[in-house]
């Protein structure tokens, strides 16, 4: 196990997170794979950057924050990929990240190949 990679994915969500929070949806879709799938319980399977895109933008602009994960597990699957998972909570709900797997380009940079979440309570 690379400690280093497991330390840049943490980064790489804490940084997606912290982007969330501030509104900045064209960072946060940036930030899936052209070919990534985005499962979000109950709400459907989004599986191109524009319905990827339709899927955030609404949510975020209608006031999402506070998003926090909580209980974060780490396993790497090799050295460009590296499954994540948590429970979650922001200020319109809590739920559990089942798993975000995240793969390093050629670029050197993290990105999400699979977003697969679900919500367990809205407020």
């Amino acid at each position: 196990m690379n400690h280093n990679v497991l330390t840049e994915v943490l980064v790489a969500s804490k940084q997606w997170v912290k982007h969330f929070n501030n509104g900045d949806v064209d960072y946060c879709v940036s930030a899936y794979l052209p070919e990534a799938e985005l499962v979000a319980k109950p709400l459907g399977t989004f599986d191109t950057h524009e319905s990827i895109d339709h899927f955030w933008r609404p949510f975020v602009q209608s006031g999402a924050t506070d998003l926090e994960y909580h209980k974060i597990w780490l396993k790497q699957i090799d050295e460009a990929s590296v499954h994540l998972g948590a429970d979650w909570s922001m200020n319109m709900g809590k739920g559990v990240i089942t798993l975000e797997e995240w793969v390093k380009t050629s670029a050197g940079i993290w990105k999400l190949a699979k977003d697969q979440f679900e919500i367990t309570e809205q407020y």
